[in-house]
């Protein structure tokens, strides 16, 4: 296990970086855990972790990236069709699943991502 320190609190993560427990996240977190990564979050970034974290939340899974392009992406972009390609743009150390990890999913479940 390693630890992550945000402005709120101590954290450990598993050995993959991701939290134990999905209720330890918050925005304080993901910072933390994007700028381990040399991520600047934007608000399109936000707008996946949120999308993301409703999404697991309903369903106890994570979305695919092809449910996270199409339900963020008319918010990300309203003029052009957003694009899995784009999604990998704003995560690119692993799309989806580097997503999953700053949003506080379980790892276990970001095997499909």
């Amino acid at each position: 296990m390693t630890a992550i320190h945000s402005a709120s609190r101590d954290l450990n993560l598993n050995k993959k970086g991701y939290l134990a427990h999905f209720d330890d996240w918050d925005r304080g977190i993901a910072l933390a855990l994007a700028a381990a990564d040399g991520l600047t979050l934007t608000d399109a970034h936000w707008q996946v972790i949120a999308f993301m974290r409703q999404y697991y939340v309903a369903n106890e899974i994570p979305p695919t990236p092809r449910v996270v392009v199409k339900a963020v992406g008319p918010a990300v972009s309203a003029h052009v069709p957003w694009t899995r390609q784009q999604l990998e743009d704003l995560f690119p150390d692993g799309g989806c699943r580097q997503a999953c990890r700053i949003a506080g999913l379980p790892d276990y479940y970001c095997a499909g991502c």
